[in-house]
């Protein structure tokens, strides 16, 4: 029944009458397709770029033109550096510019700012100017999303350097489809970037991904495996048919295992035979829903359990047994629940809040290591599960974002495989939300 009214809703007859309404149909998204280099149109700069800049896009091998009067060329996303404003009053160029070019954008157009966090600042009205960027990026990212555009921020924690680089392309590029009005800190590192191949990223890396049978796992290890990382696929025993099949697509290895159990670390060891691990993503996790009064506690425990506990123990145990490689990448999924509260979650949404305060911790005790730890927090992602949810229920959720339409699994995959790859060491201890900008909890 929900399906029909579903058909119904999409229907000619059925969008004729909800545009009568008010109520139009989302925009179809673009969304990453093998590119190479990730940015395939010009990008539109603000103003000439300084040098540290130039050498971030020649290395992002990203095409960039400065507006002039002269030039009528086309341009997919407008990029503006603003980690040198000192003033309120240059903050004037922000509307000067976006009013004048955002308009020649295409659906799955890009915008992207560049700061210096406002920790940086010394001064007052400086730190003030950059935090002020924060909450243009958040408004001016509702504006457009009713256009299919999206608008980034990225604070840089030092100079512009080339930890910059894939960060920029990534939020640049259509595979950041459903990421907007979110702040990215990146931190500035010194040295030689490591060598990179736009096209597969992750070769020869090792990736253990955790609930990977189906949904939002299932395409995590698929995006993983495209980047040229050679996946482990772990799920639950009466899940190992579909992790089966899920994994023999990929070529990848199949652990039915608990990742609650004592032994499942050992378990973990004998599918590397003898390798260690490059990528980590926590991924499992299950909802037990009922409001607090009347949630039982084994429904409290199991979640918190399987959610939270695991994934702190498990990384714990691998680093002690030197499983994890020395540039480790460990990814855990976050869920927008754990930053704006549901009911009926109580147990659920302290889960996914719980991680983010882990991956903060973890961080920040990898500082001076090469290993980096983030954390992913979908909004409403099309999936088996949500195809469940009674049709209006669903289609509430679907449009309660700047984008006006739910997320597809392959954009929390796209954001798993940013944190995973080499270059991405500027980034640690980060929260980011692929939700197209929730309207709750933004």
């Amino acid at each position: 029944m929900s399906k029909m009214i579903e058909n119904l809703f999409y229907s000619k007859m059925g969008q004729t009458l909800m545009n009568a309404v008010g109520v139009k149909k989302p925009l179809t998204l673009q969304r990453y397709q093998g590119e190479t280099p990730w940015v395939k149109g010009e990008v539109l700069l603000a103003h000439e770029a300084s040098h540290a800049l130039q050498q971030v896009l020649k290395d992002a091998e990203i095409k960039s033109q400065v507006f002039s009067e002269e030039d009528s060329s086309s341009y997919d996303a407008l990029l503006m550096d603003a980690t040198e404003f000192k003033t309120i009053e240059q903050l004037q160029s922000l509307k000067t510019f976006f009013s004048q070019h955002a308009a020649q954008l295409p659906v799955s157009g890009r915008i992207v700012i560049l700061a210096k966090a406002p920790s940086y600042w010394s001064g007052l009205e400086q730190a003030s100017v950059m935090e002020a960027l924060n909450g243009f990026t958040r408004s001016y990212a509702k504006e457009m999303g009713r256009k299919g555009v999206t608008v980034n921020l990225v604070y840089m924690e030092g100079q512009i350097s080339h930890s910059l680089a894939t960060p920029l392309n990534f939020l640049l590029s259509h595979k950041a489809s459903y990421i907007s009005g979110q702040p990215l800190y990146v931190q500035s590192h010194n040295g030689e970037p490591a060598s990179f191949n736009w096209q597969q990223p992750l070769a020869g890396k090792v990736a253990l991904v955790t609930g990977a049978a189906q949904g939002i796992g299932a395409a995590i290890a698929s995006t993983l495996t495209r980047d040229g990382a050679t996946v482990i696929g772990l799920d639950i025993l009466p899940a190992k048919e579909a992790l089966d099949a899920t994994m023999a697509k990929l070529n990848g290895i199949s652990l039915a295992a608990d990742i609650t159990s004592d032994h499942v670390c050992q378990d973990i060891q004998e599918a590397l035979k003898g390798k260690t691990l490059d990528i980590l993503v926590h991924n499992a996790g299950i909802t037990r829903d009922k409001t607090l009064a009347r949630m039982p506690d084994h429904f409290w425990e199991l979640t918190l359990n399987i959610n939270l506990n695991a994934p702190i123990q498990v990384t714990q145990r691998l680093e002690q047994q030197n499983l994890l490689s020395q540039q480790a990448r460990v990814i855990c999924i976050s869920s927008i629940s754990g930053i704006a509260g549901n009911v009926g979650q109580t147990n659920y949404a302290a889960s996914k809040s719980g991680i983010a305060g882990y991956v903060r911790h973890q961080a920040s005790l990898w500082q001076h290591t090469g290993k980096t730890i983030n954390a992913i927090a979908p909004g409403f992602i099309e999936t088996q599960m949500t195809d469940q949810i009674p049709f209006m229920t669903r289609e509430m959720g679907r449009r309660m974002n700047s984008l006006s339409q739910g997320g597809q699994p392959q954009d929390v995959a796209e954001g798993v495989a940013l944190f995973a790859q080499p270059n991405s060491q500027g980034l640690s201890g980060q929260v980011l939300r692929v939700c197209g900008q929730s309207l709750i909890g933004a």
